[in-house]
Parts: C-alpha cells; sequence; structure tokens
C-alpha cells in the first residue's frame, strides 16, 4: 500500500480528498461533531510538516449541483480546520474562477487552502474527465483521505488518480480504515462475532454472506430480526417485516448450519403500541408478540445473552442498532452492546464499529476511545465488507 509515511513532499502542492461531510446546526451552521475533520488532522500535519503546500477537496450534503449554496458551503470547516491546526485555512469561493487557479499556485509551503463544496457543480458526481483534469492541474501529488466516499467513483475520488500515475497515495486515515478491515475479514482471532442490526434484511444481505465463511457467532438484530423469526414460523404482531424475504431468511439460515455458523435473535422484545417514543411498553417473546404491537428493542434476556457472546470474543465487529435507537425508550439494547463491546475491547477484544446509530451510541456513552477501530464510513465499510471493490481505492493501487 503507497501511504505518505515515507514520501518526503517538500515545496509541492498537494491535493488531498478529505471527507469533511460533517453535520452542522440548521440554524447557527455550526459543527456539532467534528469526528472526520479530527482524523483527517494526521495527514494534513504530515504534508504541511514535510514543506507541503495542502490543497483540500470536499463535499458537503446534497446541493443542487447548480451553483453555489449557502447552506452547503465549506465555509464553517474552513474555519473550524483553522482553529484545529493553529493557521488560516483559506477558502477557495468558487472552484472555477482564475482566482482559485492563482491561489493555488502561489500557495506557499506550510499554507492551506481548502476548495469550496465540490457538488456544487456536476461533474463530481459524474465523473466528469475534465473536471478531474481540472482539479488535478492545481497539485503535484494526489492523496486520498476520504474513506467515507471510496466508495463512489467521482471525479475528487477516483477519476483524479489517473493524471498522477506516480504521485498518488493513501492518507493516514485510508490507509488506517484499510488495514483495520483488512484485519477483521481476514486475520480476525477466534471467536469472531458479527453483530448485524438495522431495520433491512435487504439492506444487509450481501454483508451477511460475506461474513459466513468468517464469523462463529452472527448476532441478527433490529428490525431485520423480526423477518428471520417470521420465517422460523413466529408470531411478530405489526414488527417491522420484509414479507418477500421470508425464503432469502430460510436460506440464510441453512447456510449459517452449513458453515457451523452460531446465530441468535432477540428471544425478547420490548414493544410499543405505535411507533412513537410515548407508546406504551410491554415486553414479549420475540416469536408471540401479539397483533397490535410491534417490537421495538432487544429485551433484558435477549442483552444479557448477547452480552455473554460478546464477552468472549475475539473480534468483534458491530454494525446496526439493536432497536429504534433514535427513541430514548427504545435505545437500551443498543446501549447494552455499545458497551459490551467495549468491556470486550478492554480485555483484549479487537473490535470494528460502522453504522450511524453504532458509532452514535458509542459516542453517546463516551465509549469511544475503548474501542480498537471506529471507522469513518458507513457506506464504504458496509461495500467493503460485502466484498466490493472500492473505487476510490481502486484508483490509488492502479
Amino acid at each position: 500500500m503507497k501511504t505518505i509515511q515515507n514520501q518526503n513532499f517538500a515545496n509541492q502542492n498537494v491535493l488531498v480528498r478529505c471527507d469533511f461531510n460533517v453535520p452542522l446546526n440548521k440554524e447557527t451552521r455550526e459543527i456539532t461533531d467534528d469526528t472526520r475533520i479530527r482524523e483527517s488532522l494526521p495527514t494534513i500535519k504530515k504534508l504541511l510538516a514535510d514543506g507541503a503546500a495542502v490543497i483540500l477537496m470536499s463535499h458537503l450534503g446534497r446541493p443542487s449541483e447548480t451553483g453555489f449554496e449557502e447552506k452547503y458551503s465549506l465555509k464553517p470547516v474552513a474555519e473550524h480546520l483553522s482553529k484545529l491546526l493553529g493557521i488560516n485555512v483559506k477558502l477557495a469561493d468558487d472552484i472555477f474562477e482564475n482566482k482559485t487557479i492563482e491561489n493555488a499556485k502561489n500557495l506557499k509551503s506550510g499554507e492551506v487552502l481548502l476548495l469550496e463544496n465540490l457538488r456544487f457543480l456536476p461533474g463530481e458526481q459524474k465523473g466528469d474527465v475534465a473536471f478531474a483534469r481540472y482539479l488535478a492541474d492545481l497539485g503535484n501529488a494526489y492523496v486520498n483521505d476520504a474513506f467515507g466516499t471510496a466508495h463512489r467513483a467521482h471525479a475528487s475520488t477516483a477519476v483524479i488518480a489517473q493524471f498522477f500515475p506516480n504521485d498518488r497515495y493513501f492518507g493516514f486515515l485510508l490507509a488506517n480504515e484499510i488495514t483495520n478491515l483488512e484485519k477483521l475479514l481476514n486475520n480476525g482471532e477466534k471467536p469472531f462475532t458479527a453483530i448485524i442490526g438495522g431495520s433491512k434484511v435487504s439492506s444487509k444481505i450481501d454483508i451477511l454472506k460475506n461474513l459466513i465463511p468468517r464469523v462463529d457467532n452472527m448476532i441478527i438484530g433490529g428490525g431485520m430480526a423480526y423477518t428471520f423469526i417470521k420465517a422460523m414460523g413466529g408470531q411478530i404482531g405489526k414488527s417491522i417485516c420484509e414479507d418477500d424475504k421470508l425464503d432469502l431468511a430460510k436460506d440464510i439460515m441453512k447456510e449459517m448450519d452449513a458453515k457451523g455458523v452460531k446465530y441468535y435473535f432477540p428471544t425478547d422484545s420490548v414493544c410499543g403500541d405505535k411507533f412513537d417514543n410515548d407508546a406504551q411498553i410491554k415486553t414479549f417473546p420475540s416469536n408471540a408478540i401479539p397483533e397490535e404491537w410491534e417490537g421495538m428493542d432487544a429485551g433484558a434476556e435477549s442483552v444479557k445473552t448477547f452480552e455473554k457472546i460478546i464477552a468472549e470474543s475475539k473480534t468483534i465487529l458491530w454494525n446496526g442498532p439493536m432497536g429504534v435507537f433514535e427513541f430514548a425508550n427504545f435505545g437500551h439494547g443498543t446501549t447494552a452492546i455499545a458497551k459490551a463491546v467495549a468491556a470486550a475491547t478492554q480485555n483484549g477484544a479487537f473490535s470494528a464499529i460502522g453504522g450511524g446509530d453504532s458509532v452514535a451510541a458509542i459516542n453517546q456513552n463516551k465509549l469511544a476511545n475503548q474501542m480498537s477501530y471506529i471507522s469513518t464510513g458507513g457506506g464504504a465499510m458496509l461495500e467493503y465488507l460485502e466484498g466490493r471493490v472500492l473505487p476510490g481505492v481502486a484508483a490509488i493501487l492502479g
């Protein structure tokens, strides 16, 4: 893997694709979680220490691709990054103005220029070669450090690399993501437990199939568990269920049986009489939920079982919540998993966490520093675990 580690970038203009797609307060436009920005700092600081001039590229949100939109501007990122780096990070207001080209060419060693949101123009997401060429002309070397968009074949994440046949590199963040995922998939110490949650089986089919030959235990929770429970003949009330995936659920269970994988679903469920945080709450066996009730979280009995399995594991992958985590009254199962994975990690297990709600549960309980690895890219992590080739990674490998 060709990283920036052993390369010196003195007196070079280095283009760095980062993932600064951070959440903002809609009213004040203040950054509410700067994790992705902080994770990019080691790469930026290394380049600056070498004596490079650094040109940063990113997107933010989903603008209309018809030009500048204030609510999607990277101005708050430039201001926050300036504070974190202790230097003024310049923002290129319009990346197709001559002023931007001049600013890039005149950038001095130790200076940082952040290009405005690349998605203001349609060329980025379309993977336009001319747009990629324009961006490439701003620098002498290219570094991809944006794992969160590595699964997209966009101009700045994949197409641009062809213009740097000998000067394209993995940044520290992207290299770390790949290293940890490879360890997880191919060198995980046994027993290996995968905890897969979320609402739908259909969104996790490929990851389940790719993990079956690798894991010893599969814990399946969240809404997707009820499709499996119904496939086994259970009564699930009005719990979420993909009726067209019942046969698929049966096939997945047969495959796990054939491979000797032990699989677990919630045996009891915390249920609500409506999909609302203020719903009436009762706990029922997961395979005997009355018609007017819906499973919203893993029950205490299930959590106890899951905690025991996690405690005995040496490698743990967690992707997806155990219930409707956005509702406080139905977030206990997910929180319990977060604490169990943290405890196992502190006892020597290797843990990998990905997915918005899983990461949110970790952060809410201030457990991030107790995990081995937390992915910065939910979609990219899923596709990597599914066995797919990520365009942004393939472009650097050449």
